[in-house]
């Protein structure tokens, strides 16, 4: 790893632990008929680095659908990475309370934070809060986007976990996006100047990708 990975590293740890002691964020549901589509993810969804909340690729995928927006997402989260409650209270339980017709799932990049030390309960966690959504949204339709990932340089662990997000998916019988962890791959001019999150073009760029993605899904 080059040090300026380990500086990245560094910096998108540090905000992670501090997002960590955040409770689940206060998000509402808006009103309307559009379907409902719920998003769980981190801060590549929750929109960290875009100059206003609708320029986040979520809520641009969105309002070019008519869809109603409900994204929980926290800065930091995994599937364990900074998880600060599993069952009551976490972010699944809020997004299953909502009962969305569509769920979004965009979760894995940060677990390559703490893959040293608990690769075996990152897996295990993959596969339960897929199972759990897929339990307590029977009637949704649920996508499992390949975990993103920020710099051209990539660590074992990243194609090691979005092959355990892709068989957590294929189990539930969710639809998988593949391919989202090089969306950005060398373009370092879509990156906010935290050099961790995209810009406002970078998440134009995801949403680009995504709605193509959904497209092809006929959603």
């Amino acid at each position: 790893m080059t040090r300026l990975a380990s500086a990245l590293l560094a910096a998108i740890v540090s905000v992670a632990v501090i997002a960590a002691c955040a409770p689940v964020a206060d998000v509402e549901a808006p009103p309307g008929d559009g379907p409902l589509v719920a998003f769980y993810g981190d801060s590549y969804t929750l929109g960290t680095g875009a100059s206003e909340p609708s320029r986040r690729w979520s809520s641009i995928v969105c309002a070019e659908r008519g869809w109603r927006e409900f994204n929980p997402s926290v800065n930091g989260l995994g599937f364990v990475n900074n998880r600060f409650a599993y069952g009551e209270g976490d972010v699944p339980e809020a997004i299953i309370e909502q009962d969305p017709d569509i769920l979004i799932v965009t979760m894995g990049l940060n677990d390559n934070f703490s893959f040293d030390a608990r690769a075996r309960d990152i897996r295990r966690q993959i596969d339960h809060d897929l199972e759990r959504f897929d339990e307590g949204l029977p009637d949704a339709r649920i996508v499992v986007v390949e975990p993103f990932w920020y710099t051209d340089e990539r660590s074992e662990s990243v194609d090691t976990i979005i092959g355990w997000v892709r068989d957590g998916a294929e189990r539930i019988d969710a639809d998988f996006v593949p391919g989202a962890s090089r969306w950005l791959e060398g373009h370092p001019e879509w990156m906010a100047a935290d050099g961790i999150h995209p810009d406002d073009e970078g998440y134009a760029r995801l949403a680009e990708r995504m709605s193509e993605a959904l497209d092809e899904l006929g959603l």
